[in-house]
């Protein structure tokens, strides 16, 4: 399995660094969409929706929400604005969950949203920090590298240090300790990619605060998909990767995590 993850990695990591750095945003965007159409298809899954041509019909009633957004006045940027604000109502349902023993009731209305409201504002706003002015391809390559930096932390803490488990109805190894060695991460990545990035001295503090932020909602997506798996019974949401999972179990902390990065971004005036 240690294999399969680290020869994964090694052919995917280079490829992804390749398009955030190269590609124009134009061919950026429809390189992320296909991404998000995979994950889509994968969060069929993790509904109940087996038959294939079901699984079709629930990507194309979302794609035209992709799609008018491009064409609507500042349609990205609006449905980046939402997608951050309706990850509290995201934590709220997870707080929900885990005060219960028993898994959500099945709906298809609620989980359906619940994809569309998960990938396509990420999406858009990755988008959106890719396209910005000057430093922007860099902007994303320090936001995947954060979150996944901050993710491996947990991991290391959690596993060495945790004590005290941090939602047991939804996922049950995750511990405090192990956000705390996430947030931790997140610190100290903040001070050296504010440097980095050219982030001036005067606005390093919110910087560095938005960073802790952005990887605090990192933990729930995670843990927002991981409710949706638990209530479906399986540990990942697909075998595209192999030794990774999905694409979803590859990008949920990034799904949360991005439309909170670039709002407070543009709050700091430092993307647009």
């Amino acid at each position: 399995m240690l294999k399969q993850r680290l020869l994964t990695a090694a052919l995917l990591i280079p490829l992804m660094v390749a398009a955030i750095m190269f590609l124009p945003n134009g061919a950026f965007a429809i390189v992320l969409g296909l991404i998000a159409i995979i994950g889509l298809w994968e969060w069929a899954g993790l509904m109940g929706i087996e038959p294939f041509w079901d699984r079709c019909v629930y990507v194309m009633l979302v794609l035209p929400l992709m799609w008018i957004a491009g064409f609507l006045p500042e349609g990205f940027l609006i449905v980046t604005y939402v997608g951050a604000a309706g990850w509290l109502v995201g934590l709220v349902m997870l707080v929900w969950f885990n005060a219960r023993p028993s898994p959500i009731p099945s709906n298809w209305v609620v989980g359906g949203i619940s994809g569309a409201f998960v990938v396509v504002p990420a999406w858009m706003a990755l988008v959106i920090l890719h396209g910005g002015q000057g430093y922007g391809p860099y902007y994303v390559l320090f936001l995947m590298v954060l979150v996944w930096l901050a993710d491996t932390a947990a991991y290391f803490a959690g596993r060495y240090f945790g004590t005290h488990k941090l939602a047991t109805n939804i996922s049950p190894g995750k511990t405090w300790e192990g956000v705390w060695g996430a947030l931790s991460m997140a610190l100290i990545l903040s001070l050296t990619g504010g440097h980095l990035l050219g982030i001036n001295p005067e606005k390093l503090p919110m910087f560095v605060s938005l960073c802790v932020i952005t990887v605090a909602f990192s933990v729930v997506g995670d843990l927002f998909e991981s409710m949706f798996k638990r209530r479906a019974g399986v540990k990942d949401s697909g075998n595209l990767l192999p030794g990774h999972g999905g694409i979803m179990d590859r990008i949920d902390s990034l799904t949360a995590a991005t439309p909170i990065f670039v709002v407070g971004l543009i709050f700091m005036g430092s993307v647009g």
